[in-house]
């Protein structure tokens, strides 16, 4: 392994990651010791992304980022029958997508994600998730270039869409921030019914919420990310919430503290509670009572 990218690529990858030979056959996990030895592999550990990986599908694919005056990329695989390849840029700071990780810093990497696929013709459908093994003697691996790039220098290079396409939103980055900004609206109204509760129940909720919201994804995101999106999600409107509620009922309590003071100065005086001396309810006693009090203090 005497190649600079194979032995980043490889120092990279999760301890076990998904793999394949035949994807009709679905994924497999293994030990990256074999994984590297099957066709396609996970490129990037679950919450870290340190690669961007695209997926062109036609003859000149492999070329795709110098018709497009893109930065050179890390490596290219491309099949040697039809030309279809997979490119891969390396990261100069890996994204962290974990509940660690910045959301903003996650939104705007997938709007950097979509601008390139967008600029290459990639696949926008491409979850990002597999990649053509730049290992695997069944592709044609060329090596471009050592270097990493920031989202900032990668966006120079195209147009940022305000917004993503139906497609992105669910693929790639686009999944976790359609995760996080789906549950969180939700989240902010659902963890009223909490209120007084115990958080990791409140974190159940939001949890199944974000799985739900996973399973409508041509491919599921890991559960390691659900689950960060989830404790992101459920940690701030717990907090949050909580200090907005004493809020109110502080508000409510100086409001109480004032028209308490304004009535000792002179208000309406203190009936006390002959009713019950009475023997009666309130509402019997104001009913037979009350007008009289109100003409004696007229």
């Amino acid at each position: 392994m005497n190649n600079a990218q194979l032995s980043d690529f490889f120092e990279n990858l999760a301890h076990k990651p998904y793999c394949a030979d035949d994807l009709l056959y679905g994924l497999q996990i293994r030990p990256k010791k074999t994984a590297i030895n099957m066709q396609y592999i996970q490129g990037n550990q679950p919450c870290v992304l340190h690669y961007f990986f695209f997926d062109i599908d036609r003859s000149d694919a492999v070329m795709a980022w110098h018709d497009e005056n893109l930065p050179m990329p890390y490596w290219t695989a491309q099949t040697q029958k039809n030309g279809h390849a997979h490119i891969c840029y390396k990261l100069e700071i890996p994204l962290c997508t974990s509940e660690f990780g910045s959301q903003k810093a996650i939104a705007y990497a997938s709007k950097v994600q979509a601008g390139l696929a967008n600029k290459l013709g990639a696949d926008v459908g491409y979850s990002h998730l597999i990649t053509k093994n730049p290992f695997h003697k069944d592709w044609r691996v060329t090596f471009w270039s050592e270097q990493a790039y920031t989202l900032d220098y990668l966006a120079d290079f195209v147009e940022l869409p305000k917004k993503l396409s139906k497609k992105q939103e669910v693929s790639g980055l686009g999944r976790n921030c359609t995760m996080f900004d789906t549950v969180r609206k939700w989240a902010y109204k659902a963890v009223r019914a909490h209120r007084g509760g115990v958080y990791n129940t409140w974190l159940e909720d939001v949890t199944k919420q974000c799985l739900s919201v996973n399973e409508t994804f041509l491919e599921v995101l890991p559960y390691s990310e659900v689950k960060a999106t989830a404790k992101s999600i459920a940690t701030y409107c717990w907090k949050n919430d909580a200090y907005c509620y004493q809020e109110f009922i502080d508000r409510q309590s100086r409001k109480g503290s004032i028209g308490g003071r304004k009535s000792k100065g002179g208000g309406r005086p203190s009936l006390g509670e002959p009713w019950i001396e009475m023997g009666i309810s309130r509402r019997t006693w104001f009913r037979k009572f009350g007008k009289r009090v109100d003409e004696n203090e007229s």
